[in-house]
């Protein structure tokens, strides 16, 4: 089955899986388009003339990619003149994949939604702390603990004002150790304001 269709003020005749290049067109790579201006559609020996339109056909085409040509040198020159222009140009073009020649009305199938991945053990990693703070307290309360110390903080399993008011100097230094948060306890002086905040 083939059909002629127009745009961009050509006419061009197309199959299924035919790959095309016409003027350029608003739309994305992967996206869908349709042709509405069908001159003519012909399957076998039954061919259908439009006047000057086929009635209820149209072309179906994926965009494949947007590009520009190779450019073109434009040279004017006028003898005698001491005149000389040189302009270079390259036109746009949208490349297309067509996928269906539809008649009598027919409109496109839809594509099914794509599935949603499993998420990544990484991501799953990442979530973790997250979700063991859920249940803890806002240790952002502290001076100097921002989002990322924070983080950290909860990676280590510290994720209450409790847990920090009984730590020992010894405990301090073992955390910081791990979290790369050294010197944070002491200048923000965490331990005792996680004593004041768990009283409250």
């Amino acid at each position: 089955m083939f059909a002629v269709i127009k745009t961009g003020g050509k006419q061009y005749t197309v199959a299924a899986d035919d790959l095309l290049k016409v003027e350029k067109l608003e739309a994305e790579a992967g996206s869908t388009i349709t042709f509405e201006e069908v001159l003519m559609v012909g399957n076998g020996t039954d061919t259908t003339v439009g006047a000057p339109l086929v009635e209820g056909a149209s072309v179906v085409a994926e965009v494949v990619e947007q590009g520009r040509n190779r450019k073109v040198i434009i040279f004017k020159k006028r003898r005698r003149q001491n005149s000389r222009r040189r302009n270079g140009h390259r036109q746009a073009f949208t490349l297309v994949k067509v996928t269906d020649i539809l008649t009598g009305g027919a409109k496109p199938a839809k594509k099914a939604a794509p599935k949603k991945a499993a998420p990544k053990a990484e991501e799953t990693a990442e979530a973790a702390p997250a979700a063991a703070a859920e249940g803890g307290d806002d240790l952002k309360k502290l001076d100097g603990a921002g989002p990322a110390a924070v983080k950290k903080l909860n990676e280590a399993g510290i994720t209450t004002f409790a847990q920090i008011a009984d730590m020992s100097a010894d405990d301090v230094a073992r955390v910081e150790e791990e979290t790369g948060l050294k010197g944070k306890f002491e200048r923000g002086n965490w331990v005792e304001q996680a004593k004041e905040l768990a009283g409250n």
